[in-house]
């Protein structure tokens, strides 16, 4: 995987993240979701890199990156927290701006980054998520019973109980599907009992501390200063639980936003790497109106 890579662990001030770099040209961090590392992005950092310098961290919490000292301690794994972490890991590679990309729980941390450090990114793609507060805005039925984990997630010490009597059944995934070195990866990482801790870390941030900070932004009507670029899998349920996605992403965005859907399901970065590395490079690459 990832040839002609760097591959190094990073003491930042406050966390110590594995990263993956390489490439050249202007700086892309891409960050991954649940329950991945920043593996998943075998297939299209290296295709990125051929007009980026490719960042790829494992997340605080996931991965070989530092783990949280307490199950409850939801401010260590805020998307706060993370954003802090992404503004010292592109500072530590010598970049003071960069373009931004996250998947999934990774988005969440993306628009975090972003919202709290403007003046670091220069445009944001959000790859299969809304903003956490309209997600739990528009909780319904529906809404819990597709992603009812987000709620068993955020419980005390269950969710651990049951992922990890079995982590390969509860989480699925196949050599085959994802590439054989990265389900390694992720298999070692799933098996992992303080990296599964860390991980759901994420989800119980997602619910007591992160749309805290979203419903700031919102009633002090913060909103993105950079463009953004939503980009959602059309075989999956986005566009079937919020519509129109660009119209939900506006209200927090200065600039118009921009985006489309890829045909493939939720994991695009394994299952679609050309037309998402294309959709990408075409965002990032596009001068400023």
């Amino acid at each position: 995987m990832f040839d002609g890579f760097t591959l190094e662990t990073i003491k930042l001030p406050e966390v110590s993240l594995r990263v993956r770099h390489g490439g050249s040209g202007p700086p892309l961090l891409l960050l991954h979701g649940h329950p991945r590392t920043h593996t998943t992005w075998h297939r299209v950092a290296p295709l990125l890199a051929r007009r980026f310098t490719v960042v790829c961290p494992d997340l605080r919490g996931f991965g070989q990156s530092s783990k949280p000292p307490a199950p409850d301690d939801h401010e260590w794994s805020s998307k706060r927290a993370k954003a802090r972490d992404c503004v010292d890991l592109m500072r530590h590679l010598g970049y003071s701006a960069f373009h931004l990309a996250g998947h999934d729980r990774g988005s969440y941390t993306a628009f975090r980054t972003a919202m709290d450090h403007p003046a670091r990114v220069m445009k944001l793609a959000a790859l299969d998520g809304v903003p956490i507060l309209n997600a739990l805005e528009r909780c319904d039925a529906r809404f819990a019973a597709r992603w009812w984990h987000w709620f068993f997630y955020a419980q005390h010490d269950k969710p651990e109980q049951a992922i990890l009597a079995d982590p390969d059944a509860w989480y699925g995934g196949s050599p085959e599907a994802m590439g054989a070195d990265n389900y390694a990866d992720y298999r070692a990482a799933i098996h992992d009992p303080a990296t599964v801790r860390g991980m759901l870390g994420d989800y119980r941030a997602g619910l007591y501390v992160d749309p805290l900070h979203d419903l700031d932004d919102q009633e002090a009507g913060r909103r993105l200063r950079c463009p953004v670029h939503v980009v959602w899998s059309r075989k999956d349920d986005l566009e079937e639980l919020y519509g129109d996605l660009l119209a939900l992403w506006q209200p927090w965005v200065k600039l118009p936003v921009t985006g489309a859907g890829i045909d493939c399901g939720h994991h695009m970065a394994e299952e679609a790497p050309e037309a998402l590395a294309v959709e990408l490079e075409a965002f990032f690459m596009r001068a400023p109106e």
